[in-house]
């Protein structure tokens, strides 16, 4: 089965409400055959809850991230990802220092989205593996220097902000995962379709 691998700094803010509202996207699509998604820190608090503010903006988004318990990003986890989205463009450096092989397949989110966006649309597709391939022509399409957005690529971290700043930050979250979720499967019939910017 396919992993999609979801980093930031801590793990207790941004990459668990992140790794909350992709899973429950991909379960709504594909059920009990949904890829594996699993999140963990460039600098994890390994053990920690995720933070008191982040479980409460994930939850008035309708996700449940209260047993979260974050991990610090480690090798074996990045070699076992067909996917790692992170949530700034320093933790897709983290993650190519620590294993350069997986740079074909590490992306900041709002990058990915932006190049699946720039590609031809996917086809909808009841396959929960499908994302591979168009992970691999995302990448093709980055090293030709498209649809890059370098000045805006980072999801800003809102660790020690007021409760409204998560709020934000899980609103913009759950925006680029759903546009996330159709640049890598197809909309889905009947949906409507995003524009290019709107979030973020």
């Amino acid at each position: 089965m396919t992993a999609i691998l979801v980093v930031c700094t801590g793990n207790i803010c941004r990459s668990p409400m992140a790794e909350g509202f992709l899973r429950d996207a991909l379960l709504r699509r594909f059920g009990e055959r949904t890829p594996v998604v699993s999140s963990a820190g460039t600098i994890g608090w390994t053990g920690s809850p995720a933070s008191p503010e982040s479980v409460i903006a994930a939850a008035e988004r309708g996700s449940d991230i209260e047993s979260h318990q974050a991990r610090e990003l480690r090798p074996p986890m990045i070699e076992g990802a067909d996917l790692i989205l992170c949530m700034a463009g320093e933790h897709r450096e983290a993650v190519v220092a620590d294993v350069p092989e997986a740079a074909a397949r590490t992306f900041s989110l709002k990058e990915l989205v932006r190049l699946l966006e720039a590609l031809p649309p996917a086809s909808p597709s009841d396959d929960p593996d499908a994302f591979v391939d168009r992970v691999a022509a995302a990448h093709a399409m980055r090293l030709d220097g498209e649809a890059r957005n370098p000045y805006d690529e980072d999801v800003s971290d809102p660790l020690g902000l007021p409760l409204d700043t998560y709020r934000a930050i899980a609103w913009e979250l759950d925006g680029w995962n759903a546009r996330l979720v159709d640049g890598l499967f197809g909309a889905e019939p009947g949906a409507s379709v995003r524009p290019v910017e709107e979030v973020g």
